[in-house]
Formats: structure tokens, sequence, C-alpha cells
């Protein structure tokens, strides 16, 4: 059996690697950070001598290195200050001769100068809440620290911090001003401005408590990651050293065995990041939680939220995970500015909420029976070869949906990360005649052409695979397999996600025989091919462009791998000699122009359209003003606006969603089940972008372009 390798957004992941390495059977260097040093040396060894394209180590290399890291130890300008700058400054040059040697001089000294930074401001914050602030001065903030400068002395950094205190407490005063506002009249009658405004900053001080706590408990090992990845991710955003800790997280997250919420994050500056919602778990269930939410607070059953403001991500994700049974309550802040508290109900994640899985589409007297797969994620069972296996569940799904005798398949892969590389070799075939599907180039070596070998053509009917920002990897190559052989119309935003890199992870306690004091020593997950199409061209950064684009709320703002720091380019190969006998797409022109023109007369896309700007605007806007009237007003402005957007998507009048009688069976086992099937129901009654594929695949039909030939009718 072919070994099945996951592609997925952070990282297509490999075995484990046993990698012989000529490093002293006795050590390798003195000191007091030993195993630091060995850690450094052995990263660096790893990507000389088998990252896919590592570049040169020199002083470009370094200032690349000095940025990042400079941004990741403190982004928001909030404790380092200009003298403290000016003495990294000086190693802005040299990083690339200390990973050489190897030498931690500079991180000793950022790790000195962050630590008394924070100490500092830990003094600096009681002194400045103790005293009220005046809100009718008009001031403002700006909270994106790359549009700051650094702070030219601690009477600067004070002055900052005043603002930003400032800012945390009238957000709060906002919110009791409106709560009281909207309360009946209590018999102690309302507070006064007064007394809101020294709950505030009480609960300021509370907050800023909490937080300063937790940078007290910032370990050696955590700030080294820091650095060491701020090393890594410049040879390439994918690459990066994980500890021991961090690791086992990530298998953990992986493997999808875990009492939790299910979601994937990440540290956004000093915030924490929704980066993907894992299918059928809690979070997924509930519904409110998406992609790029921003994480603000985490309440524990019926106690109080705790600000995790400046928290290690390790320590955020712990707090939300949690027994199963338990409720967690998370306050985020969307995309579009709207704060919301969430509450999770902590479950085992539901493997089979995020299998394949697919339903009966209709429109009575406008579209006939059609059917829909949607396809959460490329997974299978990496431990058992004989285990499930997503090439294989679409395929049953695929008989299922012909019994129904379906005039036309849509495959959804929308928000799909990726998954393994074999099953979507695999589910290519099922679309085509026996042919290539990808190309994977290792460094120093010719394209290894992945292939479907068999004839069979499991589906051959009319075909769309819809797509969207967050679909990428294993997404991206099915989706540009079936555009580059001119087997479906791929429908969906401006493009996919750009991710065309494929990692593997080393494990360094493998590769140093020796040092076994300092074990265990973490590992590098690095980046070792790139994967091309059959045409030649990479996904890489560009991804995949589809046939028919639909606006999304998103559409105005830059999204995928071409927004991370130190992406690796795109590039060409040779193509490979490709045909399918399957369908004819000739008349696609023509379909994509009534799909323009019904788009341009619809409501909905035309609200979703100006719902894009508004997100963009939202999204560039950093400075607010300090002035309780002004922020007041622009608080409003906001609300209402937000209110026009907020239920933007309604159930789509005619259209009628229904499963496989097949399925029942299954659905019915018991109320969670179907109260789920249910959720999943209404959600595609909802969906204006199936509704439009509906009407695409409806244009194919009448056009004729899916041409079966008569060999390949089931």
């Amino acid at each position: 059996m072919i070994m099945r390798v996951s592609f997925a957004i952070l990282a297509i992941i490999f075995g484990g690697v046993f990698l012989s390495a000529n490093f002293p059977e006795n050590g390798l260097v003195d000191g007091d950070n030993d195993r630091e040093k060995l850690i450094i040396a052995a990263v660096m060894r790893l990507i000389e001598g088998h990252h896919f394209q590592p570049g040169e180590v020199d002083d470009a290399f370094s200032r690349q290195v000095f940025k990042t890291y400079m941004q990741r130890l403190d982004g928001g300008k909030r404790f380092i200050t200009m003298g403290d700058y000016d003495l990294m400054d000086d190693y802005e040059e040299s990083i690339d001769d200390d990973l050489k040697e190897p030498d931690l001089e500079f991180f000793d000294l950022s790790y000195e100068l962050i630590n008394n930074g924070v100490k500092k401001v830990k003094k600096m914050y009681p002194e400045i809440l103790n005293r009220p602030f005046d809100f009718t001065i008009n001031e403002a903030i700006e909270l994106d620290g790359d549009k700051l400068e650094y702070a030219k002395d601690d009477a600067e950094l004070r002055a900052r911090w005043k603002v930003y205190l400032k800012y945390e407490t009238l957000t709060r005063l906002t919110s009791k001003i409106d709560a009281q506002e909207t309360e009946e009249d209590s018999e102690g009658g309302k507070k006064s401005m007064a007394e809101l405004e020294v709950e505030a900053r009480e609960e300021v001080e509370k907050m800023m408590d909490d937080w300063f706590q937790r940078l007290d408990e910032v370990r050696r090992s955590d700030r080294f990651e820091t650095y060491l990845s701020s090393v890594t991710s410049t040879f390439d955003p994918h690459t990066g050293y994980f500890n021991p800790k961090r690791k086992e997280d990530f298998d953990i997250v992986m493997s999808q065995k875990l009492e939790g919420i299910g979601a994937r994050l990440q540290r956004s500056g000093s915030y924490t990041k929704v980066t993907s919602i894992v299918p059928g778990g809690p979070a997924w269930k509930q519904g409110d939680l998406q992609v790029d939410d921003l994480i603000h607070a985490v309440g524990q059953e019926e106690e109080e939220s705790v600000d995790i403001n400046g928290m290690h991500i390790d320590d955020v994700v712990g707090m939300i995970r949690g027994d199963k049974g338990t409720n967690v309550t998370l306050t985020v802040k969307k995309v579009d500015g709207e704060m919301l508290d969430i509450t999770i109900l902590r479950d085992e994640v539901l493997l089979d909420q995020g299998l394949a899985q697919s339903a009966i589409l209709e429109y009575p007297g406008k579209v006939d029976k059609l059917g829909y797969i949607k396809l959460p994620r490329f997974y299978a069972d990496f431990e058992n070869p004989d285990g499930r296996s997503c090439a294989e569940d679409v395929a049953l799904e695929l008989e299922k949906l012909k019994k129904q005798d379906v005039e036309g398949i849509i495959l959804d892969l929308r928000n799909n990360g990726g998954g393994s590389l074999a099953d979507v070799v695999e589910m290519s075939g099922l679309f085509i005649e026996e042919g290539p599907i990808v190309q994977v180039k290792s460094r120093g070596r010719d394209p290894y052409v992945h292939r479907d070998k068999d004839d069979k053509v499991q589906y051959a009917g009319p075909l769309i695979v819809m797509v969207n920002q967050y679909s990428a990897s294993a997404s991206e190559i099915l989706a540009a397999a079936m555009q580059d052989y001119d087997r479906a119309i791929i429908v969906g935003s401006s493009s996919t996600f750009g991710k065309g890199t494929v990692q593997r992870f080393y494990d360094l306690d493998r590769l140093i025989r020796a040092n076994t004091e300092f074990k265990p020593l973490g590992q590098l997950k690095m980046t070792m091919q790139k994967f091309y199409r059959i045409d030649g061209g990479s996904t890489q950064l560009r991804g995949v462009v589809p046939d028919i684009i639909l606006p999304d709320r998103y559409s105005r703002i830059e999204i995928g791998e071409k927004e991370l720091d130190h992406p690796m380019p795109w590039t060409e190969i040779s193509k490979v000699d490709y045909n399918q006998d399957v369908v004819d797409l000739s008349s696609l022109s023509e379909i994509e122009k009534k799909s323009e023109n019904r788009v341009d007369t619809s409501p909905v896309f035309q609200k979703i359209e100006d719902n894009a700007d508004r997100v963009k605007r939202i999204r560039e806007t950093s400075e607010y003003s300090l002035n309780l009237d002004a922020y007041q007003s622009a608080e409003k402005a906001r609300d209402e606006e937000t209110k026009i957007y907020r239920n933007m998507f309604e159930e789509i009048e005619g259209l009628v969603v229904s499963n496989l009688e097949v399925d029942m069976e299954h659905i019915q086992m018991d109320s969670s089940r179907i109260s789920r099937n249910e959720a999943w129901m209404k959600s595609i009654r909802k969906d204006v972008y199936i509704d439009e594929c509906m009407s695409i695949m409806k244009d194919m039909i009448t056009a004729g372009v899916a041409v079966v030939e008569e060999k390949h009718r089931p």
C-alpha cells in the first residue's frame, strides 16, 4: 500500500526519520547554555543539509532574523526602549556568525532586556491606574506596533503605557455606561460616571495583575524557542523548532484525540487567533467561533473570565482544554470588530463529523437532483495502513449518489486545509482515466510524478469543485488537477491558500547520539519538498485561481501563504503529458458569463461585496480616540453597521436539501447526531455559494458540456 502522507496548512507530516550525523560522542560544546547551543548546532546542520532551499546564512539573513525576532519579542513596543534596541541592534549583522559558532551572546542580551522591561512596566502600571483618567481630552491611541517607534526612554515608555491603560479603561467604561442605560432602575439608583470609572480601572488593574503574573512565568525555554523559530522561519514560514512540550501539543491536535473545543490556535501579536476549526469538534458544532477570531478572554464554568492578552500560547491552550462535559466561555473579537462571548461545551472530537458526507440538492421545477459531498479534510489513519481513508469514503459517497440518479455532483473543499497525499492522488483518479495528478520535487532531484494508475472512472458526470482562501495543500492538488484536465469547474474565492511546500519532522534526539543529559531536545519541522501541478506551475503563493470567482467577506483582504513572512517563491518545472476523455468543458466561457450576470444582480452577493469593503476598512483601522464622546459615537456607528450584516443569510426559498435514505439509520442512532445533521442541513439551505453552484451546474447540463463517453457510463 502507498504510504499516506499528510498535507496540512501547518505542515505536511512524514513519519519519524533516523538521520546519522557526525556529532561528537562526548559532547559538542562547553558553557552554561550547552543544551541550547547543541540544539542550534543540530538545527542548522539539518537545514544546511536537507532543507529544500536553504539559501545563504549571511549578513542579509542575519538582518531578517533580527527583524523577525524583534517583532516576536515585543511587537507592540511596550517593553523595549530605544536604548535597549540600540544595544541589540549591534548584533543585527552578526547573528549568522552566532549560529555557526554557536554563540548565545545576542539571545542572552535580549533575554535580559525583555525581562528587565517586563519588571520595569510591572512597577509602572499600578501607579498609573491609581489615578482617574480624563476622557474629555482629545487624544488617540495607535494599536498597531508596526506604526510605532520604540519609546526613546523610560519616561516615554511610561507615557505610552498611560495611553494604553486609558484605552483599556475606556473600553470597559463604555460597556458599563451602555449596560447601565439598558438596565431597569435599581433600588440604589444609577452609579455616577466617577464610580463607573473607578470600577473600570479596577478591572483593568486585575487584568494587568493576571497578565504580569503570567509574564513572570515565561520560561527561558519559551524565549529560546521564539528566538530559534525566528531563525528557522527566515528560511521559510513552515520550518520551525518545536520544544518537547509543543511537539506533544502538536501531536494531540493532529490526532484530534483531545477533550476540548476542537480549534487550532496561534499567537497573533499579543492576542490568540483561531487558525482553524476542527470539523466535528465542539466549536464546529456550536458554530459561532470562526477562523481569524481573536480570543481576548477565557472563562471556566461559572468563574470570571481571565484576560489572556499576552499569555503564552501553551497556557491559553491549557485553559481552553478541559474535561468532557464542562463549559468554557471565550470572549472573542470578530473580524468586523464585534465583541462576542461564546460558550462551548467541551467534548471529545467526534471523528465521524470530520468525515466525508453527502446530501441531495433540488429545486423542484428549476434544478433537478444534484449530489453534494462535503470533505472537511483529506484524512487518513497514518498509524494503520488498513485504517480509514477519505478517498475510499468519497468513492463510497459517489456510488451512493449515483444510485440516486443525480445529474451532477458538487465537491465542497472550502476550509479544507489538506491531509493525505496518497488519498488526494487516489481521489483525483475517481474522476479521470489513468494519468498524472501531482509532481513532487526534492532538493537536487528530478520531480516524482504521482499518478492515478487505473483507467477506471468512478464518476463520469458533471463536476464542480468548491474552494476558498482556506483550501490548502491537498485541496489545491485536487482542484489544480481537475482544472488542468478540464474535468471540473472550480468555483470559489479569488484564489486558494497557496501552500505548495512539504514538511517533515526530525527528532533531534535521534540525530544526536550522545549528550543524553540534555535530552529531550525537541524536533525540527523542515520544508523538504515542493509540489507542482501537472502543467508545471506551482500552487506556491499563487494557489489555484477558480474558473468562476464569487465574492466573499475576505475578498478585499490579502490572505494566504503570500502574506506570511519569508515564503518560498513561485517556481515552475516542466509539464507532464496528460489528457482526459471523460467530459467536454468547451462551453466554460458561456457558463462563466451567466454566473457573473447572476452575481451582479444578486442582492445577497452585493451585500457580501459591501461587507467585504467594511471588513477591510475595520481591519485597516488601528487608531482610536480616547475621548469618551468620540469613542462612544464611533462604537455606536460600528454597532449599527454591524447589525446590517449580522443576519445576511436566510434559508433559500425553494431549495430542498435531504439526506440519502441509506444514511438515515446512522444519523438517527442518537439525538446528538440528529441535531448535528439538522444543523448541517440548515447551513446548506442558507448557503448562497452552494445555491450559485447549483445554477452553474444547471448551466453545465443545459449547455451539454458534460458529454460522457459511452465507455464511462455507469
